[in-house]
């Protein structure tokens, strides 16, 4: 059995006081739409990466003032250190969210942060001071190896039941593997895969589920081994990424069929559904077409797909390829169900689309925010108006590097987070500039009337000016909890 650590300063907290006292309801929001009416975000968490960056030392948990009446606006106000060197931390989630508001004992005090390279999982305690994290608890790689033939941690939700399930998307030895380690949600401990051991699927990524569809779908990236390597085109006529969702029975554990998307569909990453728990359809973001598929219940019951968005490719010079994808890497949708957001990490815009009618979404918002067709850069787009190259975005004397990549949506719905590295292997394949000088923390203020987006020009987290060098800041998650880490039921 794998040793595990439990932080010193756990042990010094009297019994009683670690004891959850319950409450009128549990954690969360009775409702999407009750959650628009939450505070504003006044902190952040980001974790930040050090791995393939030339800096020494772990990764670390950034904690971002956000409160523009702060004195400390826009700066990391503490950063949480973990214990070993090369993790790749990458996203997180909660150990309690509002799937868990009816249950009165519920808390909302544990982060679960997976390391996507070393597949070791730290539990952060943000209960105790939200401002300042201290490490609860550390799963160690060998514990998902043994219990569950399971690798590289990926996408955490908290279950209604109290447990905690994350997807994975390899195998101990580097190979491609969908599959879901479920957690103790009190104690941590790794239990089982959530999946029968018949029904893992050949890629894993990320998923979502909406009970009273009594339904999961599952996503794919691809390979580990892979991954790790860079993206390769080798690779992918190998068959080392994925082009396929899976829909899954959410009451039986079972695999009910996989959907193939084609080579629209490839490198499906995103899922997300409407928020309104009564709802059947969502959509997902897939990655190297630059396409969004509509996921939806046919009228007989079963799951189907239609793509409904298609950004072309722009046709270049200057590249490792002819043609450049979007290349869309993070897909949320607002509280309202209104809206559906996307980033395209390599033509470096973020857009904003009216999905009132979901079989139509409409284009309202568009801002560049980086990204490779910048107009002093090697990249030249041919055969298009030379205007349509964007000018390098520079905010308070910090040339952004990098493009859009995770974002974050207040409850709101009037403000949107947007930091820039994807995973430190294809940072430094694509954007060797910003590994040099790190990545940055960006705000971009939103038309929700009418549909719209504009640069805050008054926040930017520089993670360049970081005390021991330069990182990769990645997804962006509020202590309360936002709408891409709770689910209604």
């Amino acid at each position: 059995m794998a040793k595990r650590h439990v932080h010193p300063q756990r042990d010094k907290i009297p019994q009683e006081t670690m004891k959850d006292e319950c409450h009128i309801h549990g954690p969360g929001y009775p409702s999407p739409l009750e959650a628009m009416k939450g505070p504003r975000e006044e902190i952040v968490y980001l974790p930040c990466i050090r791995r393939n960056t030339g800096t020494e030392g772990p990764d670390y948990l950034a904690t971002v003032d956000v409160d523009p009446k702060s004195r400390t606006y826009s700066q990391v106000i503490h950063r949480l250190p973990m214990l070993h060197v090369g993790d790749e931390l990458h996203h997180s989630g909660w150990n309690a969210c509002s799937s868990c508001y009816a249950d009165a004992c519920k808390k909302r005090d544990k982060l679960i942060l997976p390391s996507l390279y070393s597949s070791r999982i730290y539990i952060i305690d943000v209960g105790h001071n939200c401002r300042a994290p201290r490490i609860h608890k550390v799963i160690e790689p060998s514990e998902l190896h043994e219990k569950c033939d399971s690798a590289n941690p990926h996408t955490t939700h908290c279950l209604a039941n109290g447990e905690v399930m994350i997807s994975t998307i390899g195998d101990p030895r580097g190979n491609a593997k969908g599959s879901f380690v479920l957690l103790d949600g009190e104690t941590f401990e790794v239990k089982s895969t959530w999946e029968k051991k018949s029904d893992s699927v050949p890629f894993g990524y990320d998923y979502w589920y909406q009970p009273r569809h009594n339904v999961m779908i599952s996503t794919e990236w691809g390979a580990p081994k892979a991954i790790e390597k860079g993206f390769r085109l080798t690779d992918l006529e190998a068959g080392m990424y994925g082009h396929s969702i899976h829909v899954w029975d959410w009451t039986s554990h079972t695999l009910i069929k996989s959907i193939d998307l084609g080579d629209d569909g490839l490198i499906p990453l995103e899922v997300r559904f409407l928020h309104n728990p009564d709802a059947s359809q969502g959509f997902v973001g897939c990655a190297l077409r630059s396409s969004i598929f509509r996921i939806y219940k046919t009228e007989d019951g079963t799951w189907a797909t239609h793509k409904v968005i298609q950004v072309p490719s722009k046709k270049v010079t200057g590249w490792m390829m002819e043609e450049m994808p979007g290349l869309i890497t993070d897909i949320l949708i607002s509280l309202c169900d209104r809206y559906l957001y996307f980033s395209n990490w390599l033509h470096g815009d973020i857009r904003q689309y009216d999905i009132s009618d979901p079989c139509n979404p409409k284009l309202v918002g568009q801002v560049f925010v980086g990204g490779s067709l910048l107009k002093d850069g090697n990249v030249k787009v041919v055969d298009e108006d030379p205007n349509c190259q964007p000018e390098p975005l520079v905010i308070k004397g910090t040339r952004v590097e990098g493009g859009p990549q995770m974002i974050q949506l207040s409850l709101d719905g009037k403000r949107l987070y947007c930091s820039t590295s994807l995973y430190s292997t294809w940072d430094n394949q694509f954007y060797t500039c910003m590994v040099k000088k790190g990545s940055v923390l960006l705000q971009i203020d939103v038309d929700t009337n009418n549909g719209g987006l504009k640069v805050n020009k008054n926040f930017i987290c520089d993670f360049g000016k970081e005390p021991n060098g330069p990182v990769l800041a990645h997804e962006v998650r509020y202590p309360g909890g936002d709408c891409t880490s709770d689910i209604w039921i």
